[in-house]
């Protein structure tokens, strides 16, 4: 688990986050307890594996 100061980090394609708090275009998720985030272009490209509820593993 990262420091609670530490800037938030998009899953996907790695994209920092400026600041300490997830901006409110990023999307976050919850997969196997972990509290993931991914940045507006990740969550913009994949919204239908994001509301259809798919394991980010099939994206």
């Amino acid at each position: 688990m990262s420091a609670p100061d530490a800037a938030p980090v998009c899953a996907l394609c790695g994209q920092r986050a400026e600041g300490g708090d997830v901006p409110i275009t990023w999307m976050t998720s919850v997969e196997n307890g972990r509290r993931l985030v991914y940045c507006d272009r990740c969550a913009r490209e994949n919204v239908r594996s994001i509301e259809g509820k798919l394991d980010s593993a099939w994206w």
